[in-house]
């Protein structure tokens, strides 16, 4: 098996990918990015819950557990922003607004991993990691 460059990505895909085939539940590679992420979109509502899973340091993983309402699913999209080729940053005045407000970008700040508006509250700009919507 090839090394993933981009587990983020990786990761983002398999819950995209997932949730479009209605799964329960995904497991997706283990990193404290990966974790960051996955408590925003929790925090956010986008997925019920996720718990690590996995004994050894090679089959770590996060179990996510994806949400629907009405059995539609409640991630419509996920898209990887800032890679490894090519870096965003934006300053707090520059943060995006994903569909007006109706979705969420993540961001890596300086002092953690969260929402754009928790991050134009703040003042502090960084790495837009992905959109979700």
């Amino acid at each position: 098996m090839a090394a993933i460059s981009d587990s983020l990505a990786d990761g983002l895909t398999k819950i995209r990918n997932a949730s479009r085939a209605q799964h329960p539940t995904v497991d997706v590679r283990a990193s404290r990015v990966a974790g960051a992420v996955l408590n925003v979109l929790k925090q956010e509502g986008f997925i019920r819950n996720y718990k690590p899973v996995g004994e050894t340091p090679a089959d770590r993983a996060f179990r996510v557990y994806l949400k629907y309402a009405k059995k539609r699913a409640v991630i419509n999209e996920l898209i990887r922003v800032s890679k490894p080729g090519k870096r965003e940053y934006r300053k707090a005045v520059n943060l995006p607004r994903v569909l007006g407000g109706l979705g969420t970008a993540v961001v890596s700040t300086s002092k953690g991993i969260m929402t754009e508006r928790d991050a134009y509250r703040q003042r502090i700009g960084g790495e837009v990691m992905c959109y979700v919507w």
